[in-house]
Parts: C-alpha cells; sequence; structure tokens
C-alpha cells in the first residue's frame, strides 16, 4: 500500500509499505481521510525530528479486518480512532484526566511502533475505536481529534459560560475549531488575534471579530487593564510572544490557557500575574470524553462543518506542499489528506 512516510525537515516520500495485519483485539481501518495536525507541521517545517515515520492521527474510515476475539464490531463499519487507553489505575486516570496518566507517551515518541493514518490501511485496538454516527460524513468525522483539542481548552478555561468575553490568539485550525465550539454552544463575544488574512477572514465567518497581534493594546502597568479586557483566552499559535500578549488582555481573576505548542518560550509579568491573581494553565490534548463529545457536537447541525474544511482534499504526495501553503497561511482551514496518489489508478 501507498504510505507517506516522514524523512525529516520540510522531505516526504511516497512508498509502498506493507498491509499491517491486525493481531488479537485488533482491528485494520481502511482510511477515508486524514488531517494535517499542526504536530505534523511541526515535525516537517520547524523540528525535522521525525524520520522514516507513517504520521497522521486525524482519521476516519471503515472497519477493514477483524482480528482475533473483537467482538461488537462487523467490516465496513464507519469509524474513527479514539484516544489511547490509559492505565486506569493511577491518581490523574482515578481522577478523570487521563492524558496526565503516569504511564502515557513521551510527546512526540513512537517507541510502541505506532502507524499512522497517511497511508490507505492502519491497525488499531478495538478497544479505541468510536463509532461515526448516521449522516456525518467521513470527511467531517475526521475533525473529531483536532476539535476535542479544541474542546479541552474551553474546559481548562472553566467552560463557555454565558457572558463571558474570549479572546483566541492564533486562527489555525484549533483557534477557529474553538471559536466554532464557542458559537455552538452560545457564546458570541469572541476576538481572533491573527497575523494571516485568510485565517482571519475564516475566523470572520464562524463569527469572530478579528483583529492583528499588533491591534491588541499593551497596558503600561501590571495592575493596568486593557479597555476591554477577556474572561479568557485561549492561546492557540505556539508563538511565544502571542502568550505575553494574551496574558495582558485579561481581566482581574482571568484564565490564560496555553493550547498551541511551540519552542519559543515566553516572558510572563509575574506582578501581572500577582496583582490581578490571573491563571496561567495548559490544556494537553483531550477531557475525558472528549471525543464523544466532539463527534456528538459535528454531527448536531450546529457547527458549519464545511467551512471548517478545506475544498479540495489531496493525495499522499501532496501532503508536503500542503503543509508548507498551511505553516505560511496561504491555507486557513483544515486540509484533508486521501489514501492515493496523483495520476495513480484507484
Amino acid at each position: 500500500m501507498p504510505a507517506a512516510v516522514f524523512q525529516g525537515l520540510r522531505d516526504v516520500s511516497v512508498e509502498d509499505v506493507p498491509v499491517p495485519t491486525p493481531g488479537p483485539g485488533e482491528v485494520l481501518i481502511e482510511v477515508s481521510h486524514c488531517g494535517i495536525c499542526g504536530s505534523d507541521l511541526h515535525f516537517l517545517l520547524e523540528w525535522g525530528g521525525k524520520q522514516r515515520a507513517i504520521e497522521g492521527h486525524e482519521y476516519s474510515g471503515r472497519i477493514a479486518a477483524l482480528g482475533e476475539g473483537v467482538t461488537g464490531w462487523k467490516i465496513g463499519d464507519a469509524v474513527i480512532d479514539g484516544p489511547m487507553q490509559r492505565c486506569g489505575t493511577c491518581e490523574y486516570c482515578l481522577a478523570n484526566r487521563p492524558f496526565l496518566c503516569v504511564d502515557r507517551n513521551r510527546v512526540g515518541a513512537d517507541d510502541r511502533g505506532w502507524q499512522g493514518a497517511f497511508t490507505r490501511y492502519t491497525k488499531v485496538s478495538a478497544s479505541d475505536l468510536l463509532r461515526i454516527p448516521e449522516g456525518l460524513s467521513m470527511r467531517h468525522a475526521a475533525l473529531t481529534e483536532p476539535l476535542a483539542v479544541a474542546l479541552h481548552g474551553i474546559t481548562r478555561a472553566g467552560g463557555a459560560r454565558p457572558g463571558t468575553r474570549w479572546l483566541v490568539t492564533g486562527g489555525g485550525p484549533i483557534g477557529y475549531l474553538s471559536v466554532a465550539a464557542l458559537r455552538a454552544y452560545g457564546i458570541d463575544d469572541i476576538v481572533v488575534s491573527e497575523p494571516h488574512e485568510r485565517r482571519r477572514s475564516l475566523c470572520e465567518k464562524l463569527g469572530a471579530r478579528v483583529v492583528l497581534p499588533e491591534e491588541l493594546p499593551v497596558p503600561a502597568m501590571p495592575h493596568d487593564m486593557v479597555d476591554e479586557p477577556f474572561d479568557c483566552v485561549l492561546e492557540c499559535s505556539g508563538n511565544g510572544k502571542a502568550m505575553e500578549a494574551g496574558l495582558a488582555q485579561l481581566k482581574r481573576g482571568g484564565t490564560l490557557v496555553l493550547v498551541g505548542a511551540g519552542i519559543h518560550r515566553p516572558r510572563f509579568d509575574n506582578n501581572r500575574i500577582l496583582l490581578n491573581e490571573l491563571v496561567i494553565t495548559g490544556a494537553y490534548v483531550y477531557d475525558h470524553d472528549g471525543f464523544p463529545r466532539a463527534i456528538e457536537l459535528l454531527a448536531s447541525g450546529k457547527m458549519p462543518n464545511d467551512l471548517l474544511l478545506e475544498a479540495e482534499d489531496v493525495p499522499l504526495d501532496g501532503l508536503l506542499d500542503a503543509a508548507i501553503s498551511l505553516g505560511e497561511g496561504d491555507l486557513a482551514a483544515k486540509v484533508m489528506v486521501v489514501p492515493q496518489v496523483k495520476g495513480a489508478a484507484q
């Protein structure tokens, strides 16, 4: 089967690789659509930390084969791959925070032999699967994972409480999915700070007011507030300067949630945090029930699903070009990769 193999910085090759065989308790999934994630952009365009890796974890597909002992599923079922099961016994799992599990993988590691979905088939544990609701398309269902990330950021900010003001810094996929989710939950006072015009345009279509990063005011003193401070800031860009700017926009007692990963560290004003009792927290992947909530929201009719995706899917050998366009802001919405090669017979 063809697969897009990450070779390093700005280097992807399409190669023929063996079709995996599902073992006991596993299923083989024929991939329909797989989204390009922000972590894929980091690995391909900034870090270059993946070599000989088949990535892709935002995907939908149909069951093509069942391993020994699998029950409750049949060939042809439409599914998404949910989060990996955690230990279930540590203090974090017992507190419904399984993604802080003491047994979790290191970020970016694939020491368990995991193979992703930038290919035609992938195998997963049957216990991780979620069924795609009737009426939700494969393309839209593949948004479940990034939407679950966005929902976790909202949870870490205290939830979509009526009457709250929200700032989202970074209008990429997690940023605009956060906007769409907040709007679906009835929040209408949302501002997005984003330098790229196409991303700003998309966020406007989703119901946010947009500004350029340099338009965010800088209070003169730590105790000063901006004219219209925010209850919550979701920092989705991973940019250190955006983290600093987000902190400065909060009202007293407000919360800054760091959602986007980045390598440039911010310098926070400790006196601003102290004098205004600000909260800074992180949002690492998902709520314990994030995937079921996300796929339910996508199927609810409350989300503008078509706006959340680029109109055209790309084949495996178009992945790198699409990643570059996403990184440069020339594409605004989520790009879906399909397990095809340009010009190849399917």
